[in-house]
């Protein structure tokens, strides 16, 4: 019988967050997708899976934690994305 994970009570409220969803560069080679479950996929050019791990929204705020340990930060300010010197759009 194979089991089914359940979701802690912060990968619950994550479902409805407004921030959820694909962030895209202007010229399409950075790609962000911020699961409803706390976790996100960065897509870099031809490599769809770039990089992975969760993020934390705080306000207007995100912090990242790539599964290799690496970590970054990000703000929300009238709906763009700014993280690492990039800018990125709902796509």
């Amino acid at each position: 019988m194979q089991s089914i994970p359940i979701m802690s009570m912060q990968e619950r409220s994550m479902t409805s967050h407004a921030y959820t969803g694909l962030w895209i560069t202007d010229d399409g080679f950075i790609r962000h997708e911020l699961l409803p479950n706390g976790r996100y996929v960065e897509g870099r050019g031809h490599r769809e899976r770039a990089y992975q791990g969760r993020y934390e929204i705080r306000g207007n705020q995100i912090d990242y934690k790539d599964d290799t340990g690496f970590s970054a930060d990000g703000e929300f300010r009238n709906d763009i994305l700014y993280h690492a010197g990039m800018v990125l759009r709902r796509g």
